[in-house]
């Protein structure tokens, strides 16, 4: 107990050292004074509040936990959980296809641990998808292979054209992915940082959907004690800060990742977005509104990152079937956000960034202020960085020259006033 000498005297019950700033009723019970009821030192009265407050605080962290989890549902996350073992196998298939898609590789496979899997299994690693439709072999954790090696040691393994990255979160390493490249062709360090991106990614909305699972249990258990409820609320609110955090590196991971293929010879996305975020502030913008716009500029080439880096590569005229594949860029890119639920917002501002301020763009033929605020900064931007950047058919043109050509173009291409924000911030 810690004595607390006053003018007044001594209290002989002051909160202890340990329990400073916490709830009152709960250092009873911390103190092991409940016993004190049964003797009568405590009156009736007094036992019948504390019995109310423990059941107000339990209701208490319940709502708080019902908010967590409804916010942070799978819909808020690339969370593959609570499906059944056939919608599951479906999913890690496409997510395997979108991956293989993306890195230009031969397969991609993906492997959970026997605790996050759905089969009966008794294997350690347990086949959940793959790229290419063949069977696949699960693993025992003793097995000498580079896929258990990277899940036994926490980290990524490469061996000439074939990398196994370990699924791991903040907490639990929960599978392997792999991904083989063809013709025995190097990896490029930034597509395996996109796969890392994705598995920590994954790992962490499968803990995080165990941990709602077991919030949803403690909510609806009438007999749920306040310090199981607190411990939730605690682990919860950690993943959630872990998830932000993984989600933000990977869409940088992935801008990076699209302008590798697109053969950018500096951070394309990464300057579009910057220029647009100086536009927003030009404008006075708000803060979530601009957040967003930056985010919309690092994936607005998002379509890109599925189509073959071959086509990046061409010099000269392209054929009639790769400018196809190209002006379908956008709408996969739309498809790829929409399946990434935390960016849905940002979908809008991509699928318009074509559109031409006279009308005469694509994909709908908006006109003026009908295209997105977002959609036009992000198309201004866009065509600066890239009208001052080297490409592999020409040389960069300055940017006193770059900022005349869209000048003569404002009112058809683009928005005279974001043009006007343009020029005072570059």
């Amino acid at each position: 107990m810690k004595r607390d000498d006053n003018k007044n005297g001594v209290s002989l019950f002051s909160q202890s050292e340990e329990l400073i700033g916490q709830d009152p009723i709960e250092e009873i019970f911390a103190l092991n004074l409940g016993d004190f009821i049964a003797e009568n030192l405590i009156s009736e009265e007094l036992a019948k509040k504390i019995g109310s407050g423990i059941k107000n605080k339990r209701e208490s962290l319940k709502n708080q936990l019902k908010e967590l989890v409804s916010f942070y549902s799978l819909q808020n996350t690339l969370c593959v959980l609570s499906f059944d073992a056939y919608q599951e196998k479906a999913i890690f298939n496409s997510i395997s296809e979108s991956i293989t898609k993306m890195l230009d590789a031969e397969n991609c496979k993906i492997y959970l641990s026997y605790e996050f899997s759905k089969t009966n299994s008794h294997d350690d690693l347990i086949p959940a998808g793959t790229s290419d439709g063949n069977a696949v072999k699960s693993y025992k954790l003793d097995d000498d292979n580079i896929t258990v090696k990277a899940f036994n040691t926490q980290d990524t393994i490469i061996e000439n054209d074939f990398c196994a990255v370990p699924m791991l979160g903040s907490i639990y390493t929960t599978g392997v992915i792999t991904v083989k490249n063809p013709d025995g062709k190097h990896l490029n360090r930034k597509y395996i940082n996109l796969v890392e991106s994705i598995a920590s990614l994954l790992a962490t909305s499968m803990v995080l959907q165990k941990e709602i699972d077991n919030a949803n249990s403690l909510i609806s258990n009438e007999t749920s004690s306040t310090g199981d409820l607190q411990n939730s609320r605690a682990e919860l609110t950690a993943l959630i800060g872990d998830l932000c955090d993984y989600q933000q590196d990977f869409v940088e991971n992935l801008a990076k990742a699209v302008d590798t293929k697109g053969h950018y010879t500096v951070a394309h996305s990464k300057n579009t977005a910057k220029l647009a975020k100086l536009i927003c502030k030009e404008l006075a913008l708000n803060e979530k509104t601009t957040d967003l716009i930056y985010y919309a500029g690092l994936l607005q080439n998002i379509g890109k990152i599925a189509l073959p880096e071959k086509i990046f590569s061409v010099a000269g005229k392209l054929s009639p079937e790769e400018i196809k594949q190209i002006q379908s860029e956008s709408k996969s890119g739309v498809q790829l956000l929409m399946n990434i639920n935390f960016l849905s917002e940002v979908v809008p501002y991509v699928m318009y960034k074509s559109e031409r301020f006279d009308g005469s763009g694509r994909p709908e033929g908006l006109k003026g202020n009908s295209i997105p605020l977002g959609s036009r900064i992000i198309a201004a931007a866009d065509a600066y960085c890239a009208l001052t950047s080297d490409r592999p058919y020409r040389k960069a043109v300055a940017k006193d020259e770059a900022l005349e050509i869209m000048k003569k173009e404002a009112g058809t291409k683009w928005d005279s006033v974001v043009i006007n924000a343009l020029a005072k911030v570059v």
